[in-house]
């Protein structure tokens, strides 16, 4: 079975691509940036991410352009509910993209973080799955959390400290912010 992968970086990537190969699916990945700011933080994770699929001989999609204004204006003055905006918004261009690729389903790197919201992308992408008529495949990598983090450090990859948007930027600073 074909499995086509959001993926925000590379160290979120590293258990869900081990898991997934040993449970028989031939992976491919899908890059999405609109959301990851600034486009410099967005520049470093694409680096650390070509080099992590070269090693692991990894076929990744790499989202054209960087549609920095289009996120903005879409979260601008609903900031409490930017997350249900980018997931759905990353995971309707993962599932469209799959539908397109022929792709048997599609899933997410967020379902690695334990700071994500599991039940909110679960329902989703299982909404998206079934629009789109290719289906979610939920699995709750965070029990390899800790196993990521090892792997990511030991290959020296850039480890990114926040979500991606320009506000989870500033919450890490300011954790009243939000």
């Amino acid at each position: 079975m074909k499995i086509l992968v959001h993926m925000c970086c590379a160290p979120c990537t590293i258990y869900p691509l081990k898991v997934l190969r040993q449970e028989g699916f031939t992976v491919m990945g899908f890059f999405y940036r609109h959301n990851i700011h600034p486009y410099t933080e967005c520049l470093k994770r694409q680096e650390a991410l070509e080099k992590y699929a070269e090693t692991e001989n990894f076929r990744v999609i790499w989202q054209e352009g960087y549609a920095l204004e289009e996120f903005l204006q879409n979260v601008v003055f609903r900031e409490s509910k930017r997350c249900a905006y980018c997931y759905h918004d990353r995971l309707k261009s993962t599932a469209l993209l799959a539908k397109r690729g022929k792709f048997d389903a599609f899933t997410s790197t967020l379902l690695y973080s334990k700071f994500q919201n599991h039940e909110m992308i679960r329902s989703v992408g299982e909404s998206l799955g079934k629009k789109t008529g290719v289906p979610f495949y939920y699995h709750d990598f965070r029990e390899g959390w800790k196993e990521g983090i090892e792997v990511s450090k030991a290959l020296n990859l850039y480890r990114q400290q926040y979500c991606g948007c320009i506000y989870s930027e500033r919450d890490r600073f300011c954790k009243s912010a939000g």
